[in-house]
């Protein structure tokens, strides 16, 4: 009995902690959000969220009103709803909201790669000097000959007819945005190394090919592989992607290329001079990859989409599309030279714009996450105040908070190219819930320290594509009538949606 008592009583204490860390013992205290732990102890709520992160905040919402606290694998969260509250989430110091832990966590368990505390500096200095301003110029140019080079190589083909091709419309979008932002990015293969110019465009277009269908793996994987819940065969196949690309992508690879971008050079270099293993730079190098070119595609397939279903947008779209080119001073006919599409005339398309925006609402549904990092209050518009626990997760997700809100947006789920546009084409700015203005009224590309540094060149990339479908191309749905697809409920909070089938269209050069 003796020895037996102290065995028991470790047991108990060990089951005593062990229940503490499933949050068992968690109750509400006063002043903090509404608590709802779930019924399974540590995993919580995460089957649910993860089955239909839309629909179960929405009964969350519903429950418990526009701030809550969850379970979710481990981690307490508390959502905050309310568009009009945002600012205290975005503006809130980083000494008690914190981006870079959570992104750490996510970036070490899907790439591989372990961060440094130099990574969000490095990144903010290397996007501002080369993804935007004359950065950016560069950018685009080079985005644009490599567009060129993968839609337009077979233009002067000469040949009269020019035959309908069939594609799916995502798959083609994704696939042409996707490497030519690549390409763009990592660099070209060496003309010199090749038997002439266009052999070697030829193999950028091939070996771009075969990286793409790789990536478009473990995209599909992405989600079950963030959430730490992908079943042994697809990890399997995970980890061998994951080698596939550290490689593709790796420092060596690199060095054999021509026209690397500045942008993920300058990156690179960085880290060699904090003596950074040169494995853990290729894994960086993955990171970059997904980070600038996992959402631009999916967005190009909605916004062409949303223009073929609603032919007013198309025509005031090409419109305004060829009323730049003339003005330009540039003539798109056959047998003549292809269009420079400069970031000059991309910045003359406000209804262009909107469209942009406007696809960007009803499809980008980023889920903005915090570590609190101090025992902190939570102020909202309305005067009340919620105490929020050091360890525990703050988190935004705008797509129901705004973007599909009757109060915010009249008819909300319904494509308007001209929703972002004044009656006197100037941009709209102004949007309201109960009288009061919503100040973070479209958030498609996060906000505060978590927002994308690349927008600006992914707007471009985007905008790009769309400008030379328009110019060089006609195109239509195979069926006009099909419904336009429901959007994969899988992938709620990993930026742009995508959806659950592919839609056939048909194209073919103009000229």
């Amino acid at each position: 009995m003796g020895l037996l008592l102290p065995i028991l009583l470790g047991f108990f204490v060990a089951l005593l902690g062990g229940l503490y860390l499933l949050g068992v013992f968690r109750q509400r205290r006063q002043g903090e959000p509404p608590l709802d732990k779930g019924l399974i102890p540590w995993l919580g709520h995460v089957l649910d969220f993860r089955r239909n992160t839309l629909k179960f905040l929405q009964k969350m919402k519903e429950k418990h009103g526009d701030v809550f606290t969850i379970q979710i694998a481990g981690f307490y969260i508390t959502f905050l709803q309310d568009p009009l509250s945002f600012g205290a989430f975005v503006k809130e110091s980083r000494e008690k909201l914190d981006f870079n832990s959570f992104a750490a966590q996510l970036v070490k368990r899907v790439f591989g790669y372990v961060p440094v505390e130099e990574d969000h500096n490095i990144l903010h200095v290397s996007s501002n000097k080369h993804l935007k301003g004359e950065g950016l110029e560069v950018m685009t140019q080079a985005m644009m000959s490599n567009l060129q080079n993968l839609m337009l190589h077979s233009i002067s083909a000469g040949a009269e007819q020019r035959p309908w091709k069939e594609d799916g419309l995502f798959m083609y979008s994704y696939n042409i945005v996707f490497r030519a932002g690549y390409l763009a990015l990592f660099g070209n293969v060496p003309h010199g190394s090749e038997e002439s110019g266009e052999a070697a465009k030829e193999k950028d277009r091939t070996e771009s090919e075969a990286l793409f269908y790789e990536f478009r793996k473990y995209d599909q994987l992405f989600p079950n592989l963030a959430y730490g819940v992908l079943p042994p065969m697809e990890k399997r196949e995970a980890n061998r992607l994951q080698d596939f690309f550290w490689k593709a992508l790796s420092v060596q690879k690199m060095k054999s290329k021509d026209n690397i971008s500045r942008w993920v050079w300058d990156m690179h270099q960085a880290k060699e001079e904090m003596d950074m293993k040169e494995s853990m730079i290729n894994k960086y190098m993955f990171v970059l990859l997904w980070a600038s070119q996992g959402n631009t595609g999916p967005s190009s397939f909605w916004l062409l989409l949303f223009l073929l279903k609603h032919p007013e947008a198309m025509t005031a779209v090409r419109e305004e599309v060829d009323k730049v080119v003339k003005e330009s001073g540039q003539e798109v006919k056959r047998g003549g030279p292809l269009i420079n599409l400069t970031r000059e005339m991309l910045m003359k398309t406000p209804i262009l714009d909107s469209a942009v925006e406007e696809t960007l609402r009803l499809t980008a549904a980023p889920l903005l996450t915090r570590a609190v990092l101090q025992d902190m209050t939570l102020k909202m518009a309305d005067g009340r105040e919620y105490f929020i626990r050091k360890g525990d997760r703050v988190a935004v997700f705008p797509y129901i908070a705004v973007h599909i809100d009757p109060e915010v947006h009249n008819d909300p789920h319904s494509f308007k190219y001209d929703r972002f546009l004044n009656p006197d084409g100037s941009r709209k700015t102004d949007f309201y819930k109960a009288g009061k203005k919503v100040k973070y009224y479209n958030m498609p590309w996060g906000a505060g320290v978590s927002m994308c540094p690349g927008r600006f060149f992914a707007t471009n990339e985007l905008k790009q594509f769309v400008f030379l479908m328009l110019v060089y191309f006609e195109f239509e749905l195979k069926n006009p009538d099909e419904k336009i697809p429901e959007i994969d409920y899988r992938r709620w909070g990993f930026g742009s949606m995508q959806p659950m089938n592919d839609v056939r269209f048909r194209y073919k050069l103009r000229f």
